[in-house]
């Protein structure tokens, strides 16, 4: 690390660090610097608060899984965020403190004067006040040095006395408790530069496991949201069907009366055949039933939303339970410049995200600053921008950017309605002008894949300077303040134009690049996704020679059934505690969008036995791969493989298929060299995905369904997927789950790839092999 800055002023200390949880590691030792600052020449106005989502305000009872103790941050990259908060004792205390100094105050003015109303109250003299100190260093000395002498009281009469309100003490047992002294506000300004690659993986390791937490309870949230919209739609549905069958009855209680007094008519006729059939509450009982399936969530949320019920935010609680942990990041420094362990172009599903990390800390607001009040210098400073379109005179070219001030807009438009003001974060922005201070730029933009309701995502974009700022009239002919931002050169490509590129070549297909497009499809029509092969180094071609498999071969014993078969008997879909779901521990593996809830050793999907259609939530890894993948040629680690989609944290990816030999098959091959990949190498990182144990002290590691030791490889030197040309990292983006779903033979288990993270387009997967060359940090699969 080069330096880490500090905004202060020769008059303004700034505050004494917090003791650290987690000491970085060795060799990283900040120096503050003071930045150059000059003075201004016209006092600056304070910032107004920036209007905040319903955050805060979002109260929801937490699952059972969650503590009621919050828990120490074990990913901290400073101290803890709220280490300088008061507690409720020290508040009730100054809160008394304060009740008894204004009781006392009030007695001692309105004693003489309370009961005496037809008297003239005799004015109060004011008492000289004591000359305030040059600086905080002589006021500390004088109070240590010197002590100023007691002024001689005025004693009290009696008949002062008999006039109070209550009895007064004698003067020598009053005390006058003074408040307490507040911890400061001001947080310091820092930044980050020139870490080593060993610090790199350690703040990056901080920053990966904290979004694998928030995913993690986000994905669990989705399930008590969707057990929520089952249990809502199945009582509307019982509701539906009583009142449909109270107004058959009704109908044929008239239908019967009209016929018996002979006035029987086609009137009646018509109000029986209309009620008594009640096709809307048949429908909806069906729509319970594949909710309970897991077939039909939407509706289910629809209905609940049009009662009056709130839709549970998976995002916002995430993000509320880790605020309640002290798991956020970067909150008692704030962080100008890059934020260590975020890389160029990372993608975030949601908005609260950003604030979680530290990388954007406004809740709504497209400007991100440190107030005037809690700034070293007194004056605020822009850390951020959010870029989203959100404002009709932003012009975006990339890495240019004429960003629009915040304000003055109509409600739920873009469009201006009235004049913006220099104040909040547009003064932030000129202030940081001023002081040449970079600012983090994110973009918002909608993209296939995304999670939110609103289709969009965020992409980190690198740091930006500003160069101008200027009032302008907008389009709707109201004043607007214009700043000029231009990417700092020497950075990775942006995140939003990579992604603008991958949308191009699945788009256009052979079409981009043709000359360096190999193949646009090396499995044949295997897969239901095509896979690309692309190479702009050398001429090598090598995965073109291979066969191409999509899924494991096995050795024909392994499918032999012993004993009669069983599956469950769910003809609609998979329901609550079918046979499925209690083999897999009472809950189902996936969510109804095929996310991955939480690593286990052996996950059993539905097989040929079962009755459930193939779209059921229990089948998801046996249904091929869904992302457009491409191995491509790279200097660094050879052949390589990337996705072309957006793949969200928990997705399945593909199998990692070969033909299974036995041990002694395997020993027979390896004596010639064979390429062979053997499965109870790779690490479980399995177990790190649905880990809650940092909000959690009781959480355990899963450990149903087991798995016995295995005792086979895969020969991948003939036939081969594209799973096998994935890489070697020790802080992968991808992991090993094991699931069984063609077969019950717990020896022989699929090998299945999930995404352990959100991987945007064009960045290469990476899997924890378990051993790796120590040279090239290759995976040396030969058995050498």
């Amino acid at each position: 690390m080069d330096s880490l800055l500090s905004l202060q002023t020769p008059n303004n200390h700034p505050p004494q660090p917090q003791p650290q949880p987690h000491s970085p590691p060795p060799g990283l030792n900040p120096t503050p610097l003071p930045l150059p600052l000059q003075p201004t020449q016209t006092p600056l106005l304070v910032p107004k608060p920036e209007p905040l989502d319903d955050f805060f305000s979002y109260s929801q009872q937490y699952p059972h899984w969650f503590p009621q103790q919050p828990q120490p941050n074990e990913f901290e990259l400073h101290a803890p965020p709220f280490a300088s908060g008061s507690s409720q004792e020290q508040e009730d205390s100054e809160l008394y403190n304060h009740f008894f100094r204004v009781s006392q105050l009030f007695r001692t003015a309105f004693s003489d004067t309370l009961f005496q109303n037809d008297a003239v109250p005799e004015p109060v003299t004011p008492q000289p006040q004591p000359e305030l100190q040059p600086s905080l260093q002589d006021s500390m000395s004088h109070a240590s040095n010197s002590q100023p002498e007691p002024e001689p009281e005025p004693e009290a009469t009696p008949e002062a006395d008999s006039r109070a309100l209550v009895a007064v003490p004698p003067p020598e047992s009053l005390t006058v408790a003074a408040p307490a002294n507040r911890a400061s506000k001001k947080k310091e300004l820092v930044r980050v530069s020139e870490l080593s690659f060993q610090e790199q993986l350690h703040f990056r390791g901080i920053v990966r496991r904290t979004r694998m937490i928030y995913d993690t309870i986000r994905v669990l949230i989705t399930i008590e949201e969707e057990k929520r919209a089952a249990a809502a739609a199945a009582e509307k549905a019982k509701k539906a069907a009583a009142a449909a069958a109270a107004a058959a009855a009704v109908s044929i209680a008239a239908a019967g009366a009209a016929e018996s007094t002979g006035e029987y008519s086609a009137a009646a006729e018509t109000t029986v055949s209309v009620a008594v059939p009640a096709p809307e509450s048949a429908g909806e009982q069906q729509s319970a039933t594949d909710i309970g399936a897991g077939n039909n969530p939407p509706e289910a949320v629809n209905n609940d939303e049009a009662e009056g019920k709130k839709r549970l935010r998976g995002d916002l609680i995430a993000a509320q339970m880790m605020k309640k942990q002290h798991l956020w990041l970067n909150r008692d420094k704030r962080i100008v410049g890059a934020i260590p362990g975020i890389y160029v172009g990372d993608v975030f599903l949601f908005r609260m995200e950003l604030c979680v990390l530290g990388l954007h800390g406004q809740i709504q607001a497209g400007i991100d600053y440190l107030a005037a009040s809690m700034s070293p210098n007194n004056e605020p400073i822009a850390t951020s921008v959010i870029i989203s379109g959100g404002y009709e005179d932003d012009m975006d070219q990339g890495d240019v950017v004429v960003y629009t001030g915040q304000g003055g807009q109509a409600t739920n438009s873009v469009r201006q309605a009235t004049h913006q003001k220099m104040e909040s974060g547009n003064l932030a922005l000129e202030r940081s002008m001023y002081h040449n201070i970079e600012v983090r730029v994110i973009r918002g933009m909608k993209y296939e894949g995304a999670a939110s309701k609103s289709g969009k995502i965020y992409v980190y974009d690198g740091l930006y300077r500003i160069t101008e700022c200027w009032f302008d009239v907008g389009k709707s002919g109201f004043g607007v303040f214009k700043y000029k931002l231009v990417r700092i050169e020497g950075q990775a490509k942006m995140g939003s134009a990579i992604l603008k590129e991958a949308r191009e070549i699945r788009k256009s297909g052979v079409d981009f690049q043709p000359m360096y497009c190999l193949s646009v499809d090396i499995s044949n029509g295997k897969e239901k996704v095509p896979v690309r092969l692309f190479n702009d180094i050398d001429d090598i071609k090598d995965p073109l020679y291979f066969d191409y498999g999509r899924t494991t071969g096995f050795p024909p014993f392994v499918h032999h059934q012993t004993g009669t078969a069983t599956g469950c008997g769910c003809v609609s879909g998979c329901k609550d505690e079918c046979f499925c779901s209690m083999k897999n521990g009472g809950e189902f593996p996936y969510n109804l969008q095929g996310i991955l809830v939480r690593g286990k050793p052996l996950i059993f999907e539905c097989g040929p036995f079962c009755s459930c259609p193939p779209n059921c939530r229990n089948r998801v890894s046996q249904n091929g791969m869904k992302n457009r993948l491409e191995v491509f040629r790279s200097r660094q680690t050879g052949w390589g493989v990337r996705s072309l989609d957006l793949i969200q944290a928990g997705s399945f990816i593909c199998e990692y298929a070969g033909v299974v030999l036995t041990r002694e098959q395997a020993q027979l091959l390896t004596m010639n060299g064979d390429v062979l990949i053997y499965p109870n190498r790779f690490s479980e990182r399995w177990a790190e995905w649905g880990d809650l144990s940092p909000v959690n002290p009781e959480y355990q590691r899963p450990s149903y369904p087991s798995i016995p030791p295995l005792d086979f490889s895969l020969d991948v030197s003939t036939v081969r997927n594209v799973a096998c040309y994935m890489s070697h990292s020790s802080s992968p983006n991808v992991m090993v789950q094991f699931v069984l779903f063609d077969h019950n033979n717990l020896m022989f288990p699929h090998i299945m790839l999930f995404a352990m993270e959100n991987i945007p387009p064009m960045r290469e997967l990476s899997l924890d092999y378990g051993v790796a060359d120590e040279w090239t940090g290759k995976l040396s699969i030969c058995n050498g």
